[in-house]
């Protein structure tokens, strides 16, 4: 088993030295050596393909753009209130003033 391992190390390193496009295989080839499961390494390079051909970003980057996006509205709504009781709260001052 450790010649394996040994082996598959040499292999990715042979393979990793200068092609990026083979370093979409990394995470699927670990997830092979730690748990042996091929099912689950090809169903996750499967899933991970799926989102980088349907959004155009890897999936960590579009979880992480998606959560930036929605955190910008909340802030943009919080502000957008504020102002709005703000002018409110101005308008009332010059009407009781007047």
């Amino acid at each position: 088993m450790k010649n394996l391992k040994l082996y598959f190390i040499i292999l990715s390193l042979v393979f990793l030295t200068g092609c990026l496009q083979t370093t979409a295989l990394l995470g699927p080839s670990l997830t092979v050596v730690s748990s042996g499961n091929v099912v689950q390494a090809g169903l996750q390079y499967g899933a991970n393909t799926a989102v980088k051909n349907e959004t155009g970003k890897y999936p960590l980057n579009y979880i992480k753009d998606t959560v930036q996006e929605k955190n910008n509205r909340k802030k943009f709504s919080q502000k957008f209130k504020n102002l709005i009781k703000k002018r409110i709260e101005i308008a009332r001052k010059k009407l009781t003033i007047n």
